[in-house]
């Protein structure tokens, strides 16, 4: 899916405009075709050589609004966020 290829590797950033983490991957419900979450990296060395075991997974009912880079809604803490 072409949104896809789009989607990974944008910063996401919470209502205060803090990154939380790139997008390294996308769930997606096979017979709707719509996204459920992203999931992100923490970023660093560590996750480019493909060592990082720290995910956030990220419902994609929290997502404003998706351009250069994904904005979360407000009130969203990444204390709420699935690790």
């Amino acid at each position: 899916m072409r949104i896809i290829e789009e989607v990974i590797g944008k910063e996401v950033l919470d209502s205060s405009a803090i990154i939380i983490g790139k997008v390294k991957d996308v769930e997606i419900d096979i017979e709707t075709q719509r996204i459920e979450s992203f999931i992100l990296g923490k970023g660093g060395i560590s996750e480019g050589l493909g060592i990082s075991k720290g995910e956030t997974i990220v419902p994609y009912e929290m997502v404003k609004k998706i351009g250069d880079k994904i904005l979360l809604k407000s009130g969203i803490e990444e204390s709420e966020l699935e690790i």
